[in-house]
This record gives C-alpha cells, structure tokens and sequence, in this order.
C-alpha cells in the first residue's frame, strides 16, 4: 500500500510503501528478486528462506518466483516414489553423522500449514505421510528423551482440526496397510508355490522356478512371524511407515544368499509392487482427494 499522507508518511518526499510482513521474508523475497533464488538443501534453516520467498511471492503475485519455489520444496514433499526414497537416503545419511543434531527437513507441520496457506496441495501427501510415522504422543507432547524428538515448529504449531482429522484417518489407514502387508506376504507366496510344485526339487535355483516348495512355505512362514513380532507386537523401528515395512519384508529372503533365488526375487518384486500400491494410497488415506482438495494423483 503506498501511503502520501503528509510529512510523517513521507522520508524526503518520496512515497512510503507500508509493508505487513515478516522483515525477514521481505528481505529474502527481494535477494530472490534482484539476484535471483538460492535456495540450499531443503533443511530446517532453508525451510525459513524458501517459506517466506514462496508466501509473499504467492501474495504479491510473482510467479516465476512461486514456481522455483515450488519446485525446491518439492524435492523434499514429492509426488513420485523414486524422489520420496531419494529424499529418504539424504535424511538417513544426514541421521548417521554425529555431528548433526537435528532432522534434516521441517517439520512436517510446519509444511502442512504453508501448503495452506499458499495453496500448494502438491506437497500435502509427503508430508502428511512423514508426520503420520510419528507416534501421537512424539507429536503433541515431544521429550528430548525420545529417540523419535523433535520439537514442535514455530507457531503455528497445530493442525486444523480438519486437517488434524485427516491425520488420525490417515494414520488408521496406514497401521492397517502394515498388517495386511505382512499378512499378504505369506498368503502371496503359497499361492505361487502351489501352482509351481510339479517343478520341484531340492537344488539351488538359478532360474526364474522355485525349486523348493515345502522349504519356501517354511522360510516364508516363519518370516510373517518375525515381522509379525517386530512390527505389530514389539513396535520396533519403522512401525508407523509402511513404505519402510515394505522394503525391508522385499529385502528379509535375499537373492544373493537364499537357495531359492527365484522366490527371493519374486518377494522384492511383490514388495516393490506394494510400494507403488501404496504410494499412490497415501491421498485416499488422508482424505485428500476430496473434500475440495486439488492435491494431484502420485506417481
């Protein structure tokens, strides 16, 4: 708004432009503005920079600057699988270095309310997913003693309590996608050695027939019982992220060491078609393909 309302508006005669805004995120809109974006690695510290150029470059109408910034941030909140398991091995390369005390990426709640705020429904699945892997209690009431802890985000630091719903539905969604992951994962493979068993025999395969049915349906068996243990009982890592479930149970028969490579291979092929099933699930469990979201199909 430019204000000429006498001399206390004025400095040297020249029009005031009042500006509500965060100083901050003026001052970064116009960096981006005169010497054009440099955005960093999508961590905590460039969330701040990136936040602020895309709010104001989104009030102000500036779209090309409202692209680049959708475009950073999307590295981060994806839409296509391959580019979530990408950001995942930044985050777990940034976990194993001691040095680093922090997560790498914002808060999940902090991206959730910016894409509200600007309209960005591109980035609401990954990041309602990544909160999703969050016990409740890590959520809301986060202890530096949790190995999980993160602190809450500057305000605001709450849902709305449509999208809290959306959080809790998606939430029950993705525990009953482990279980019925862990439970297809022996049912699955006896289906395929019934049909296979006129091709039996007790050697090392190295073609694409399992060679060894009875032992397969052994291995496999007990293999839902450990998962079974460790995911739904013992709660242990990675028990709120199906996509992490599911890799791991594609990896728990390896090709290189098993004696049925046809069944191990056929496991990660199954484990990798449960992924993209359920990638392309996560806006229909949070609920974001309707109620007036435009969020776009993953791929």
């Amino acid at each position: 708004m430019i204000s000429n309302q006498g001399l206390e508006d004025d400095m040297d005669k020249l029009p005031i432009v009042d500006l509500h805004d965060a100083a901050e995120d003026v001052g970064n809109l116009l960096s981006a503005v005169y010497d054009g974006p440099t955005f960093g690695n999508n961590n905590q510290e460039d969330f701040l920079v990136v936040s602020g150029v895309l709010r104001l470059s989104t009030k102000y109408l500036i779209d090309s600057l409202r692209t680049k910034a959708l475009a950073h941030l999307s590295k981060a909140w994806p839409t296509s699988l391959k580019e979530w398991d990408a950001r995942e091995d930044l985050a777990r390369t940034h976990e194993t270095d001691l040095t680093n005390a922090s997560h790498l990426y914002p808060h999940p709640i902090a991206v959730i309310n910016l894409a509200r705020e600007v309209d960005a429904p591109s980035l609401l699945p990954a990041a309602f997913y990544d909160l999703s892997r969050y016990s409740f209690s890590h959520i809301f009431e986060p202890t530096e003693e949790d190995q999980t802890y993160r602190p809450l985000p500057p305000a605001p630091s709450t849902l709305s309590n449509a999208d809290l719903e959306r959080l809790c539905l998606g939430k029950e969604a993705s525990q009953h996608a482990i279980t019925s992951l862990i439970t297809a994962m022996g049912s699955s493979q006896n289906v395929r050695s019934t049909q296979l068993t006129a091709s039996h025999s007790r050697r090392v395969s190295h073609t694409a027939v399992c060679v060894s049915a009875a032992a397969c349906r052994k291995d496999f068996s007990e293999l839902v019982a450990l998962a079974t243990q460790h995911y739904l009982f013992d709660r242990e890592r990675g028990c709120y992220d199906p996509l992490y479930v599911a890799e791991e149970l594609g990896q728990l028969k390896s090709a290189e060491f098993s004696e049925c490579k046809a069944c191990a291979r056929s496991l990660e092929a199954w484990a990798a078609r449960e992924r993209e099933k359920m990638w392309k699930s996560i806006p229909i469990w949070f609920r974001l393909d309707h109620s007036g979201d435009t969020s776009p199909r993953l791929c």
